[in-house]
């Protein structure tokens, strides 16, 4: 390769260094690592190094890439396999810990049901080809004499972030196309509007550490909200301060964070902004607390939900309320936050900026939520995903606007509730082509799959959308040779579809990882050095040794503002009077992992339940059905039905029926195919009215038993103590006066 001519500007582009970043990065020209300077001589364990110790683990850095939060992780590589994986202490987003997701990515990497070779369809079904073959394919149907307009061709990718996202876009702009749907399930897309619109900044820096209590409306940030990993260190300060913080949850379904509340609350699904109203009403009026801040609209709204409007809404007690309220103003500061079960309706955005105006008058702005510094590469900034792309997409091919369809990170077919019938609308799309590890629902419609790199093969850079008090960019590198041959990486395929399209700056780059040498050298006061040998060498050198640099960032400040709240009163439906909560749990996490045994045979953090999917139901609701735990109950929404054992305990609300998300594949390999059901396939149609994120959680349903039985495998065989008091339980006070604190 030889460094071609090449604008200073058009470099920085390429490299991912922009706008601000851009003017103050070195002024030499540009330069690119070529395959000859970054070439490596390969030792064989015959003769290794002298820091190779056969049967000697060595631990290297990189990111997990489990679930979106962004995690350092270090690997023990013995013999040239990676055989464990940990947190990395030098990241402070998970200070050296890693969830169960984390851990079993041991077993996506080395999982006997990857792609292993690219394909293509032929005559219906997908047979192995070779690259040349696949690519050839590619090039004829998305080349530059394919013919194909830019406006009819489209990515669909999970959420990314770091130079994977650079280049992403650099296809998209080399193909004339804006079409970039991002989609994921489980998200905090209605969290950041309300925080942008509220507070000026969509990603706040929440310290549940400062606070004395927190009141969560169904964020379970031990298991899936936001960044469970960073969010459970702060916890574990919180509940170890000399005051022992107090943690109160309200939710339709216990979550790990449920139940590990001091107080658990259930309360109707959709009714979590007017709890927060009805908290709001008492601080002011009986805790006489000060609401001078307050528009005169928001009092107004405030002043509508007493005690007794606030209960019959909710289904809380009074008594229950008043002691929230009591326990918020005693224990000051606090912290007030919604995740999954509040932003999952057609008014999510405003229930969740209720939470926020209880935060603004509990005065929590500014003590336990706190600006975050800007990140100042923008280029790099992740791009993240939601459910109203999915809904978008859809829509795009119900209008026959697309004719080609390239994945990457993402299963919709999966994830899209029934009445979206995504399935027949893809089937129309001329040509589709899959990267992917597995064949998973949409993997198996495409006509070309392309086999890509597990997490542990492959380079890149991630940038976390939380990253707490710390600026960084993680760095992903590969923790041993591919396993399969036959698969690529990430960056490399999309360098190659740059180059298909656009001849341009792209062509001067042989490979991801001389691209990712050249960036990583750019990245203005990153490290000091003088001379491009040194920032190339001793920069690149920093990163992998320790996984994730920390860059410059500015300090930025909160512009408050409360925008107008509008809340529905709840309504009874005498067609469907219970209510579906398709639960996210850590382990299957959206269904993403329901192809890793560990996580299978992994017990449920509530219900211990493996290998298999449940319906919990409250003791009432089993009484009145007449069924027993495993006994088959059949759920019917006005879009579809599905069948599951029942599992009966008292962490529920009353009304509500939860089936957790991630079981139900249809393709997906043997660990995962024709395991349980999907409560996601049979949601309602409905989308929150301000973002047009899906209503997860605005199902109505109607349950009867079946009259059949089965049995849940599970660990443990009873939750209840039969009156033999083997566990005893005592008040925190009394614990503080006997044990001392």
């Amino acid at each position: 390769m030889s460094n071609g001519k090449l604008d200073r500007r058009d470099f920085l582009k390429v490299m991912g260094v922009g706008g601000v970043a851009a003017s103050v990065a070195a002024c030499d020209g540009p330069s690119y690592i070529t395959s000859e300077q970054g070439a490596e001589q390969v030792i064989p364990y015959l003769s290794p190094e002298e820091y190779v110790i056969p049967g000697k683990g060595v631990w290297y850095a990189s990111t997990c890439l489990q679930c979106p939060a962004g995690c350092g992780v270090r690997g023990r590589v013995r013999e040239g396999r990676v055989l464990k994986l940990e947190g990395n202490p030098d990241t402070s987003l998970n200070a050296g810990k890693l969830c169960q997701m984390g851990q079993a990515g041991l077993q996506n990497h080395y999982n006997p049901d990857r792609v292993t070779a690219p394909m293509i369809r032929d005559g219906g079904a997908l047979k192995e080809a070779t690259w040349e073959q696949a690519l050839a394919l590619i090039e004829e149907k998305t080349g530059p004499n394919s013919g194909i307009s830019g406006s009819r061709f489209a990515w669909l990718t999970g959420p990314t972030s770091g130079h994977q996202g650079v280049l992403l876009k650099a296809h998209l702009e080399a193909m004339g196309s804006s079409n970039h749907f991002v989609h994921e399930v489980i998200n905090t897309k209605v969290w950041q509007a309300v925080s942008r619109d509220m507070l000026g900044q969509s990603m706040p820096t929440l310290r549940l550490d400062k606070a004395k209590l927190v009141l969560s409306f169904g964020a379970d940030f031990l298991g899936t909200w936001m960044s469970p990993i960073h969010f459970s260190g702060q916890y574990g300060k919180f509940r170890s301060a000399p005051d022992r913080g107090m943690l109160i949850q309200a939710e339709p379904s216990m979550t790990l964070t449920g139940a590990n509340a001091d107080l658990w609350v259930a309360l109707r699904p959709g009714t979590e902004g007017i709890l927060a109203l009805g908290i709001a009403n008492l601080l002011i009026h009986k805790e006489k607390m000060d609401d001078s801040m307050l528009p005169a609209a928001a009092r107004q709204l405030i002043d509508r939900y007493d005690v007794a409007t606030t209960s019959s809404n909710t289904g809380v007690s009074g008594d229950r309320l008043v002691r929230i309220a009591r326990h918020l103003k005693n224990k000051s500061p606090s912290l007030v936050i919604a995740g999954a079960s509040a932003a999952g309706h057609a008014e999510g955005y405003q229930a969740v900026a209720a939470a926020m105006l209880l935060n603004m008058v509990l005065g929590n702005v500014g003590k336990t939520i706190l600006p975050t510094n800007e990140f100042p590469f923008p280029q790099l900034k992740p791009i993240e995903g939601g459910t109203a792309d999915l809904g978008r997409f859809a829509k795009a091919l119900e209008a026959g606007q697309l004719d080609v369809v390239f994945y990457d990170g993402a299963n919709p077919l999966f994830a899209a509730p029934g009445h979206l019938k995504l399935g027949e609308k893809l089937d129309a799309v001329p040509f589709k082509v899959a990267f992917s590890q597995f064949m998973d629902e949409t993997t198996a419609r495409a006509d070309v799959v392309l086999p890509v790199a597990s997490a542990l093969e492959d380079w890149g850079t991630h940038v976390a959308s939380y990253m707490g008090d710390e600026t960084a960019i993680s760095f992903q590198q590969p923790l041993m040779e591919p396993i399969f041959p036959g698969t690529r990486s990430t960056g490399d395929l999309l360098l190659a579809l740059i180059k298909m399209r656009k001849p341009g700056p792209f062509d001067e780059i042989d490979d991801f990882y001389g691209y990712l040498q050249s960036a990583i050298g750019t990245i203005p006061g990153a490290i000091k050095g003088d001379g491009e040998d040194e920032i190339n060498t001793q920069l690149w050198n920093h990163i992998l040794q320790k996984g994730v640099l920390e860059v410059p960032a500015e300090t930025t400040t909160f512009e408050t503002s409360i925008p107008a709240i509008t809340l529905s009163d709840h309504s009874d439906n005498a067609g469907y009077p219970y209510h579906l909560v398709p639960t996210p749990r850590a382990g299957f996490y959206d269904g993403r992992h329901a192809n890793i045994p560990w996580l299978q045979e992994a017990p449920d953090q509530i219900t211990k339940v493996v290998w298999n999917s449940w319906a919990e139901l409250h003791p009432s609701m089993a009484a009145r059905l007449g069924v027993e735990e495993g006994d088959i109950v059949k759920i019917t929404a006005a879009g579809g039905v599905i069948e599951a054992m029942a599992y009966i305990h008292k962490g529920i609300h009353p009304e509500v029926v939860a089936v957790p998300m991630g079981q139900g594949h249809t393709e997906y390999g043997r660990y995962a195919q024709g395991r349980g059901v999907n409560p996601l396939s049979i949601l309602d149609p409905g989308n929150d009215g301000k973002t047009g994120e899906m209503a997860l959680y605005g199902t109505r349903i109607k349950v009867e038993a079946t009259g059949r039985a089965g049995r849940l495998v599970k660990t443990g065989a009873t939750e209840t103590q039969h009156g033999r008091k083997i566990v005893a339980t005592i008040t925190g006070d009394q614990l503080r006066r006997t044990e001392g604190s």
